[in-house]
């Protein structure tokens, strides 16, 4: 089997997702925490660029949507926190 650079980086993507769950389901990082949902991102981003290699429909919907859930989180979560802050003052 050969592994070219994109396999490399989509392999690396589906670790970060695989780590990101199963430490969020052993109580080790938080499931709205930035460090999950950026492993997330980037993991979703990896596997995107894994199909420059052999294109599948199915796993471009499903990654594509990772990457946008991924960003929303991270956006809730810094607004959430800004607005914290801000009533905090």
């Amino acid at each position: 089997m050969n592994f070219a650079w994109y396999d490399f980086v989509g392999f690396t993507g589906t670790l970060m997702i695989l780590a990101a769950f199963a430490a969020q389901q052993m109580g080790k990082m938080r499931g709205d925490g930035a460090v999950y949902q950026l492993l997330n991102l980037f993991g979703a981003g990896g596997i995107l660029v894994s199909l420059m290699g052999s294109f599948n429909i199915s796993v471009f919907v499903l990654e594509s949507a990772w990457v946008l859930v991924s960003a929303y989180g991270l956006w809730r979560s810094r607004s959430l926190r800004a607005r914290a802050d801000a009533a905090g003052k």
